[in-house]
């Protein structure tokens, strides 16, 4: 079995953290499908704004009552900042769970020095979760760290990632396969899970990239000895997933696939939810992202799609789905890739950052508040 410090995961799932995705509404509509003991990372904080108790930053780290453990992302490039951070959410009990982002490839955090930029700069790493585990540990909240194959194919730093944060006493790393300049495109490199699980041997190591399907998670840990699966864009307008990977990962037979009716159902669900969490009104404008992973593959009109992109309410929800046709089977074609892919590029850097990767030095204007991706 799975263990993060002192919780068990079982199954041996993690719902990666998603900027503007993994707020309480989707999170808690992932826990009604999936196991109460699986991980579920609410969407990236930015540790400067937790120091400065920005008040949007405290509701995006809102939990449902009975969420456990609490599962909060980090994102930050100052050990400084990150580990009062860490001393100010585990002072006033905010989370119970820490990660710290380093997979993010957004050109506007990695021209920072952040995200997957970081790994990098060993020293400063080191020092980040040295910090971050000093601040966390005597309230035994575990921190963990998830992070790419490295800069590029050039610049590759997870090996290092790896020890250094087993080094540091992070509980967890979590590896997504892929390159900062490959963003979300191209094939993730399961091999490189495969020789990070050999490389950390003390911690667990969680693998992510190209996990559409429960047979992917599966698969995922067959073939690299990776001790769980951390899955992101595979879960999108797809909640249920977590139902298959725990029957999946259980040895047990996986539910039917949802026909249009339940998606219809599942939908609503999740808008009502995030009417909840963030009143109706910017609830739907939020809602609107996930229609056209939700009905991805459904057999829905053109003009029909168009209302749901652009729905205001949840009266107008629920009459829209009364217009599609409850029979309509799960589509084999909306199994695979779903969400941002894009297409590979130069990461953004900040000037001279390749030439020491041992210089500890936080970049100028790095720690500014703002969202990552």
């Amino acid at each position: 079995m799975l263990r993060i410090g002192p919780y068990p995961v079982d199954p041996a799932v993690v719902l990666a953290p998603m900027a503007g995705i993994t707020n309480l509404a989707f999170r808690k509509l992932c826990r009604e499908f999936g196991s109460s003991t699986s991980i579920y990372v609410c969407e990236m904080i930015t540790a400067r704004a937790v120091v400065e108790r920005n008040e949007k930053t405290l509701h995006m780290m809102s939990f449902d009552e009975d969420e456990h453990p609490r599962s909060m992302q980090l994102y930050g490039v100052d050990p400084a900042t990150l580990g009062e951070a860490v001393r100010i959410i585990v002072g006033e009990g905010w989370a119970d769970h820490i990660d710290l982002n380093l997979g993010c490839p957004v050109p506007k955090v990695t021209r920072l020095g952040g995200g997957a930029a970081l790994p990098y700069k060993r020293a400063l790493f080191s020092k980040i979760v040295k910090a971050m585990v000093s601040g966390a540990e005597p309230a035994g909240v575990p921190v963990t760290v998830k992070f790419r194959i490295g800069i590029d194919e050039d610049h590759l730093t997870y090996l290092d990632a790896g020890r250094i944060a087993e080094a540091e006493g992070a509980k967890a790393v979590a590896l997504h396969a892929r390159t900062a300049a490959q963003r979300y495109s191209g094939q993730a490199d399961w091999t490189a899970i495969a020789r990070l699980k050999q490389a950390v041997t003390t911690i667990p190591v969680l693998g992510n990239g190209d996990i559409f399907s429960a047979a992917d998670a599966v698969r995922m840990m067959d073939e690299t000895g990776c001790d769980g699966v951390v899955v992101g864009r595979g879960c999108l307008g797809r909640p249920w997933l977590f139902a298959e990977l725990q029957a999946a990962l259980r040895g047990e037979a996986l539910p039917e696939a949802p026909n249009l009716g339940r998606v219809g159902e599942v939908l609503y669900r999740h808008g009502a939810l995030l009417a909840e969490h963030l009143g109706e009104d910017k609830a739907m404008r939020d809602l609107r992202k996930h229609m056209a992973w939700y009905l991805m593959g459904f057999p829905v009109g053109a003009d029909l799609r168009r209302s749901f992109a652009t729905v205001s309410s949840l009266t107008q929800l629920q009459d829209l789905i009364g217009e599609l046709d409850p029979t309509a089977p799960f589509p084999r074609d909306a199994e695979g890739p779903r969400g941002r892919q894009g297409s590979p590029g130069k990461v953004a850097l900040p000037h001279g950052w390749l030439d020491d990767p041992d210089d500890p030095a936080v970049p100028a204007g790095a720690d500014l508040m703002h969202s990552g991706g």
